[in-house]
């Protein structure tokens, strides 16, 4: 018999269903890139829009006598540019925090993939009016608060929608791990939309904008063409959400012809998508679920730490150690790298050792001490510099990956549902919704505090990490008595 190429004895090892769930998880992950790579670039344009003019030639030819603002964009060239700043950031983050407790409601009743292409094309739409701001010359700070505001209202079709998604598709089993992999897009989002807004910073910043808007708008027409939300709808087996003993890799070997088999030809999976006989949960039912409050609450410190790095670290990093405002943006996307790591080893202890809260919690108390070196000793030296941000990035968003990943896909098919796959949007939303409102408030307080002293933001964080941390000590001290053997213990968490 004539031997394969190993190019085909490779694609036929998978299975049909794993084909399904690697296509899915890779199309999950580049769409919530596209959404993170259009919320960064503000983040690295600031800087841009308003400079020390001091240090610049002024051209010859230029009208007006103020030579300390001649080269910023109006109206961030007053004294007040932080408290401005902060306005833009908080039109978005409010928005999109009030919107979230919304969006995963309305994810669990409309088409998972109508509601991702429509959002995608939507915030690409927003993004690019940010840009146009340039090539209008517009100057009206109400413009570029409506247009952020919007865009954060629009965005939050992301996350409970590619959550839901990927818990549709992947047990319980080695969730953390895969999930802590796939989260991983934040961090790459974060980077490449610095990256790219990089490039146009310095000459024309709209393009900044522009597109990043194009990016994501075209992988929401990706979204419509080739997202399948759930495996029945292609005659794929679903997963197993709450037996230990599951074993459902990634990609799971089959026989060589499986993979080529049309759904109607499995003898064990049915051609015709499962019907939904469980109605959608309602928001007090899903806040019932245990543990979902501790770790809302939980997220919302742990994401106002996160997403004051995420707006101001370029702007820290610019200050502070007099980089200029590429070199500044380039520098901060070793936390982004940092958190890809932290997210991926939270996501392996987690599972391995089967607290989630314990690992959070693990990590939540050795970033607040590393928070406090980094901001005494973080810019002694470009070396220096580097460590911290990369360990920074690894404990503060090593926490809250788990969080938005794992832990609300397990809280969305906890066992008290009794079976119902319609929560797990709900729950999601209510969970990142919560986080958002520390996401919303990390920036505002840090552009009200920074004009003080940038000592003053950090000891800012370390408190919020702190108060993350206490948050998650009753489920901490429940995963300990159960390893301790004085109740049954469970894979992550059965019982919370």
């Amino acid at each position: 018999m004539r031997s394969l190429a190993p190019g085909i004895r490779l694609i036929t090892s998978f299975s049909r269903d794993s084909w399904y769930r690697g296509f899915t998880l890779f199309l999950t992950f580049l769409f919530y890139t596209s959404y993170h790579l259009s919320r960064k670039p503000i983040s690295i344009v600031k800087s841009q829009l308003h400079r020390n003019c001091s240090t610049l030639i002024r051209p010859p030819n230029l009208n007006g006598t103020d030579n300390e603002t001649w080269c910023d964009w109006a109206p961030f060239d007053q004294d007040n540019y932080q408290t401005l700043f902060g306005a833009v950031d908080n039109s978005f983050l409010v928005a999109y925090a009030i919107g979230m407790f919304f969006s995963g409601i309305f994810g669990e009743r409309v088409p998972l993939r109508y509601y991702l292409t429509i959002g995608m094309l939507l915030s690409g739409l927003f993004t690019c009016l940010f840009g146009l701001g340039f090539y209008l010359n517009i100057h009206s700070i109400w413009y570029y608060a409506f247009v952020q505001a919007m865009n954060g209202l629009v965005q939050t079709t992301g996350w409970p929608a590619v959550v839901a998604c990927v818990g549709n598709w992947f047990g319980k089993g080695k969730r953390g791990f895969i999930m802590g992999v796939w989260n991983s897009h934040t961090s790459v989002g974060n980077i490449l939309g610095s990256l790219i807004a990089g490039v146009f910073v310095s000459s024309a910043w709209g393009m900044s904008f522009i597109v990043p808007g194009i990016i994501i708008a075209s992988t929401g027409v990706l979204c419509f063409f080739f997202l399948v939300e759930k495996p029945e709808d292609v005659g794929c087996s679903p997963p197993q959400h709450h037996e230990d003993n599951e074993k459902e890799p990634l990609l799971q070997n089959s026989s060589s012809n499986e993979i080529f088999s049309s759904p109607g030809q499995s003898n064990s999976i049915s051609s015709e998508p499962a019907e939904e006989h469980t109605k959608a949960i309602s928001f007090c039912g899903a806040l019932r679920i245990p543990g979902v409050m501790e770790f809302s609450l939980c997220l919302l410190f742990a994401k106002l730490v996160s997403y004051t790095f995420l707006y101001w670290l370029p702007l820290y990093i610019a200050n502070v150690a007099h980089f200029d405002p590429k070199e500044a943006g380039d520098m901060s996307t070793l936390f982004d790298v940092g958190g890809i790591v932290g997210g991926i080893v939270a996501g392996l202890v987690s599972d391995q050792t089967g607290g989630r809260a314990s690992t959070c919690c693990v990590m939540l108390i050795l970033a607040a001490p590393m928070l406090f070196l980094y901001n005494h000793i973080g810019q002694h030296s470009l070396v220096t510099t580097i460590g911290m941000l990369l360990v920074c990035g690894a404990l503060v968003n090593g926490p809250y990956a788990l969080i938005t990943t794992a832990v609300s896909a397990d809280l969305g098919t906890h066992e008290s549902l009794r079976g119902n796959s319609r929560a797990l949007s709900t729950v999601t939303a209510i969970i990142d919704g919560t986080g958002s409102i520390g996401a919303a408030l990390g920036p505002l307080l840090a552009g009200l505090i920074s004009p003080t002293g940038w000592n003053n933001v950090f000891f800012m964080l370390v408190t919020a990490d702190i108060l993350a941390c206490l948050l998650l000590s009753r489920l901490v001290y429940k995963e300990v008595r159960g390893w301790c053997g004085h109740s049954p213990r469970h894979r992550g968490f059965k019982e919370i």
